[in-house]
Parts: structure tokens; sequence; C-alpha cells
């Protein structure tokens, strides 16, 4: 997880990350393919149905028909949506959508996957359902993941914490011990 007060610097250190930024300096190395679901998923999905919306993602992999069909298959079943691939992106609910936005993302086989507040626009109910999807997801796949959160309740999710101040990292380590660190203090 990925902790700091609004304007530290969470966002855009994800989007360098990503390869959406460019740094001004320096070097950033990250494996590729990496998945990226960004907070609002209406920024991502550009499709207008949910199959057509995954299968985007991976035009630039010259694969055939055959192979993107099973691709967004697999991808929707990761995601627990299999019945609805050719729903139209409007008629999701918002944990649906955020939900799509991550198939699209498992869909490209990355080695990391990087969300940016992915639960901030979801009820109490589907943030629980979306944390425990991404850990299983990761744990499967054998990804490495780097979500950023203002819900210190997400840390019990977490292997790992960093936590960032005007730019850079300011603690790190253990999530229970910066959650204990940053109790009364809103993210």
């Amino acid at each position: 997880m990925l902790l700091g007060a609004n304007g530290s610097g969470k966002s855009t250190l994800l989007k360098i990350l990503a390869g959406l930024l460019t740094p001004d300096s320096g070097e950033v190395y990250v494996p590729q393919p990496t998945g990226f679901v960004f907070q609002n998923p209406d920024h991502q999905l550009l499709m207008p149905t949910v199959g057509a919306d995954i299968a985007f993602g991976l035009v630039g992999e010259n694969l055939s028909y055959a192979q993107i069909s099973a691709r967004v298959a697999q991808a929707l079943a990761a995601v627990n949506l299999p019945h609805v691939v050719r729903r139209p992106i409007y008629a999701l609910s918002g944990g649906q959508k955020q939900r799509i936005a991550l198939a699209g993302a498992i869909a490209r086989n990355p080695r990391s996957l990087i969300l940016d507040e992915p639960t901030a626009l979801l009820d109490g109910e589907s943030q629980t359902e979306l944390v425990a999807l991404v850990r299983q997801i990761a744990r499967e796949r054998h990804l490495t993941v780097l979500w950023v959160t203002h819900r210190l309740v997400e840390l019990d999710y977490a292997d790992g914490a960093f936590l960032l101040a005007e730019g850079k990292i300011v603690d790190a380590g253990d999530p229970q011990r910066l959650k204990q660190v940053l109790t009364g203090y809103e993210t």
C-alpha cells in the first residue's frame, strides 16, 4: 500500500511507474507489462461493451481472435463477472465498472498491477469485495501489487506499506505499525 496526504505525490508516482508520465530526472524500471487501474473506472473504460473494452487493451499484442476471446473470458472469470461480456458499459454499477477495469488490466497478463485508489468511489461492501478480489488475483497470478489508499483499514490486507510526503518516502514497513502511527491522522 502507498499512503500519503492529498498532494503528497502518490498518483504522480503511480503514473510514472505505469509509464503514463515521464519523470523529470532519474530512471524508473518496472517489469512490463504492467496493469493500471484508475480511481474512476469511467476514465479507463472506453468501448461500448465489456468484452470490447477488455479486448481493446490487447490490440497491441497481435493475438488471434480466439486468443483474445480466451483472455477476455479468463479476465472476466477472475473478477467474477463472466456473464457481462456483452453488457454495455453504461449499464454497469460502479462496483462492476471497477471490476471490469481490473479485468482489463489483468487480461494483459501483467507482472505487476498498479491501483490508484480503486475503492474510493465504492460503497463499503464493494470496497471489501474489491480488496479481497485483488488479493486473490495477486496470489493466483503471482503479481506484485502497488495500491494507493486513503483508507487505513485497507492496510489490514497489505504485506508492506510506504508513507509518502512531499514526493518522498518518509516511512515504510509493517502495515500495522504504519496504521498505528497514522491512527487519528486522515491521509
